[in-house]
């Protein structure tokens, strides 16, 4: 037993998980924002010791693995995704020895250790950058993405950058442009180099060497670009997908040649035969695909083959229905063949969904039911610090933003700031017991109420009922592993069973305001009585209060 003295935890040592190689089929992943989590420091800026201190809160959480977002060596114009030396800790978040440390106390708890891999591009203060820009015949000149501009001086194609405007940069000193997916500081790597392969590999291989359980794969389908620079289609505002932001040109455009390449199969394989070699190790996709997230999800998850799981945008939008989520779900598991997807309601770069999907709603009972349908669905379910506490989105005002994102397109966009806020410890400390000074981003006056300590103690609390869930769901295989199969069900309800080895489980949610019933007369079900959950069955008929739940034993 391990004993966290300040917030009084008591946390029980998980079962090693070393001898099932498949143990993150199911897994629940906690994301961690290091920046935002805890200051032990006195900087405002949270750090790798913070991960360290609050690590048996985590382990209270029933959780599995932790994905860290990155705390490499960055300039950190876009917070850590812009890397300037791959195998080091940024000294804003301590060193390696505090990264060895963490790490040894996570292991020690059953916990596994997942950390970002962010490989399609670098920061332009990266060594391999400068010297690529240097000339055009230079050792590492075919290292990133250049190319001549047009007759007329304007970029080589029409592709976007997410950020908004030209995916080209002009660069004086090669006199041509670079490409960027993502800010004009974030250059991309040229994938069609194997040199490029072999630097980015052997930067995998040093986290892997120090006991990383595995990555997650910023950007994943992004690494390669068409090689004969063709312009992307346009798109109808009716095509425009959801999953970006209105006032962004990016959604104007179908995303064929910039992005999601074939070529990237064979590298994923590459990948994987690394991972190979650390038996025990996983490796979960970010999937940024306009309409391709299944094909690309089957593709790249395919078993044995590329990487272990993949997750989507597409429960990441404001479309929440009841029958958009069966659809969304339903067409994974057609789909995905042998691959397997994960699932997240939230992350560093969306609305949290206490906000985007439970604006109006009462989040004390709404957010531990959408925790709790991410992780009944097949699939791996990720969990964004602060979920557990039901957080909404933080309203940063103009002057304190830090997202470029955000800057950007503001006001109608306001960026990523709002769900990056600091996690709040404690209603009565400073800064919400985040950090001794002014933290990076102001704390949201009404995450106050939701801190941990406010929580911790109230055994109907959303972070107690998710940990009550989390816990419960542990030895429950089918809703780990198993098959899944969606009933007709009425209104805003989600029915749908889980089956592995023999056994199914039934699995129910009402994602309305008002009561409802669903009749299940062929099927005969016992009870198992899930924790935080109502749901009541009476000859068949299975009632179900507003955002209630039911779980039960399908029986033969």
């Amino acid at each position: 037993m391990f004993e966290n003295a300040e917030l009084g935890l008591e946390v029980a040592m998980p079962e090693n998980q070393k001898t099932d190689p498949d143990w993150w089929k199911g897994a629940v992943i906690y994301q961690v924002y290091p920046r935002s989590f805890n200051d032990t420091n006195g900087d405002g800026i949270g750090d790798l010791n913070g991960v360290t201190e609050r690590m048996d809160y985590i382990a209270s959480l029933g959780v599995d693995a932790i994905w860290l977002s990155p705390f490499f060596t960055s300039p950190m114009k876009d917070f850590g995704y812009d890397i300037s030396n791959f195998e080091d800790v940024d000294p804003m978040f301590g060193t390696l020895t505090d990264f060895d440390r963490m790490t040894t106390l996570a292991h020690e708890r059953g916990l596994k250790i997942i950390i970002d891999l962010v490989i399609s591009h670098t920061s332009d203060q990266h060594p391999w950058f400068k010297e690529s820009r240097s000339s055009r015949d230079n050792a590492k000149a075919d290292w990133f993405v250049w190319a001549d501009a047009k007759p007329d001086g304007t970029p080589p194609t029409n592709w976007l950058s997410i950020f908004g405007g030209s995916a080209w940069e002009w660069d004086s000193r090669r006199r041509q442009y670079y490409m960027h997916n993502f800010l004009t500081s974030q250059p991309d790597l040229n994938f069609h180099n194997d040199e490029v392969h072999e630097a980015v590999l052997t930067a995998a291989k040093f986290w892997l060497d120090r006991g990383v359980d595995g990555f997650r794969l910023d950007t994943v389908n992004f690494y390669f670009h068409d090689k004969d620079l063709r312009d992307n289609p346009p798109l109808s505002a009716e095509e425009a997908p959801s999953t970006v932001e209105a006032t962004n040109p990016y959604g104007f455009q179908k995303h064929i040649y910039d992005k999601s390449r074939p070529e990237n199969l064979l590298f994923l394989e590459k990948l994987r035969d690394l991972l190979d070699k650390y038996p025990g190790t996983t490796s979960v996709g970010e999937i940024g695909a306009d309409g391709q997230a299944v094909e690309l999800t089957a593709s790249y998850t395919e078993a044995d083959k590329r990487i272990h799981m993949a997750y989507s945008f597409d429960l990441l939008t404001p479309d929440h229905s009841a029958s958009y989520i069966r659809q969304i779900v339903e067409a994974m598991n057609a789909g995905v063949g042998t691959g397997w997807a994960s699932w997240a309601l939230s992350n560093h770069d969306v609305k949290r969904v206490a906000t985007r999907w439970g604006a109006g709603l009462d989040i004390e009972k709404y957010a531990p039911l959408t925790a709790a349908l991410c992780a009944s669905l097949r699939g791996t379910p990720c969990l964004y610090q602060g979920e557990e506490l039901g957080l909404t989105q933080a309203d940063v005002p103009f002057e304190k933003l830090q997202d470029p994102y955000g800057i950007r397109f503001w006001p109608d966009y306001q960026g990523r700031d709002g769900c990056r806020t600091p996690m709040p410890w404690s209603k009565a400390a400073p800064s919400a017991g985040f950090s001794d000074a002014e933290p990076w981003l102001p704390v949201a006056a009404e995450h106050l109420e939701r801190a941990v300590l406010e929580q911790d103690q109230d055994e109907g609390s959303v972070l107690n009922r998710l940990r009550s869930f989390y816990v419960w769901r542990k030895n429950k295989a089918p809703l780990l592993k198993g098959d899944m199969s969606f009933i007709d069900s009425p209104g805003e309800t989600l029915a749908f069973t889980r089956s592995y080895q023999g056994q199914t489980i039934l699995c129910a949610f009402n994602l309305g305001d008002a009561p409802e019933t669903i009749s299940l007369p062929e099927l005969r079900l016992q009870d198992l009585k899930a924790p935080g959950f109502e749901g009541s069955l009476v000859d068949a008929e299975l009632t179900l209060n507003s955002f209630d739940a039911f779980f039960g034993v399908v029986n033969s």
